[in-house]
């Protein structure tokens, strides 16, 4: 791809990816709360930062926690839910058993909601308006979060198991995957940024130390110092629990140090390194673009990826329920 041609790509991903997609976006609103429960977005914001404090690792695993809310079904605190009588919780499924955290939080966050705004604010939009401030008060981007969701009264783990990203999925069944909740190729790659923060499990991407696609190898694209860091945090044969940092740099605070780190062969797992291994392919060229600035593209992108998947089927209107406890429905 000649430069003129890469910088025309980059021109139209920008201005496409300026305009909120979704056949829902226009079912919210940033206002939608003014009225009935002002002062709800401080509210969440200070109780995302005394959570911080508490620990460094909570805005990352808030920020996937809303994540793999979205891709189940849509964006309707599902994951939220307890097991039951009436309910198989998602928490229970692969993707999120073990390792899916940050409940807590949003229950305390609820309380105070409902101390103040009793029986008004949904689960689903107190998420998503924390993985907004978790985000925020860790260096990254604001963006005014639609609002307006209301609660799902079932849950989906076979749905999860099935639908939410795996560390091992190959590109194409990655592309799919977001392609099904409507979500583009610029979305995957601004969203997959998220994984400027947090941690993993060594299990989570072990095979790539040791067993690379069945090869008895590493996988080659790994960068060699950070290949024998990875050993030595995660010695093979261990149960694989221990905790990496997704950015080996600046590991809790949101930068585009991510898109640096790809293309350096420091993608910690193989569904990041795998964005990056065509270094001619569209994708590719985005990432190269979102490394090349102080991280304000970047920022800018994954503020209207981030809209865009809080936008998925959310439950509107007279549909679902404003739940009164986050990990119950209020029949149950």
């Amino acid at each position: 791809m000649s430069s003129s041609s890469s910088c025309i790509n980059i021109v139209l991903v920008t201005v496409a990816l300026l305009t909120v997609s979704g056949s829902h976006a226009d079912r919210l609103s940033s206002s939608f709360y003014d009225e009935s429960c002002p002062g709800l977005t401080d509210l969440v914001l200070t109780a995302v930062a005394q959570a911080q404090l508490s620990d460094p690792r909570m805005p990352a695993s808030i920020v996937r926690l809303h994540f793999h809310d979205c891709f189940v079904d849509g964006c309707d605190g599902s994951v939220l839910l307890d097991d039951s009588e009436m309910i198989v919780s998602e928490k229970g499924a692969t993707p999120n058993k073990n390792s899916a955290r940050g409940f807590d939080v949003i229950d305390d966050i609820k309380s105070q909601v409902e101390s103040v705004c009793p029986g008004v604010v949904s689960c689903a939009d107190i998420l998503a308006l924390a993985a907004e401030a978790s985000v925020f008060l860790s260096g990254g981007p604001s963006w005014d979060v639609p609002l307006g969701r209301r609660d799902g009264t079932t849950a989906n783990k076979d749905g999860a198991n099935k639908n939410l990203p795996t560390p091992l999925d190959t590109l194409d069944v990655l592309q799919s995957k977001f392609s099904a909740v409507g979500l583009d190729d610029i979305d995957l790659v601004a969203l997959s940024g998220a994984h400027t923060f947090g941690r993993a499990q060594c299990k989570t991407f072990s095979s790539r130390l040791y067993n690379y696609s069945g090869t008895l190898s590493p996988d080659p694209s790994l960068d060699p110092s950070y290949l024998a860091l990875l050993e030595e945090n995660c010695p093979q044969g261990e149960i694989g629990t221990t905790l990496n940092n997704l950015d080996p740099t600046t590991p809790d605070a949101f930068d585009n140090n991510y898109y640096y780190n790809l293309q350096n062969g420091q993608g910690l797992l193989q569904t990041d390194q795998e964005l990056y291994a065509d270094t001619s392919s569209p994708l590719a060229s985005i990432i190269d673009r979102y490394a090349s600035d102080d991280g304000s593209l970047f920022f800018e992108h994954f503020a209207v990826s981030m809209i865009n998947m809080g936008s998925i089927s959310p439950l509107t209107g007279s549909d679902g329920e404003v739940r009164f406890d986050c990990r119950k429905i209020n029949a149950g």
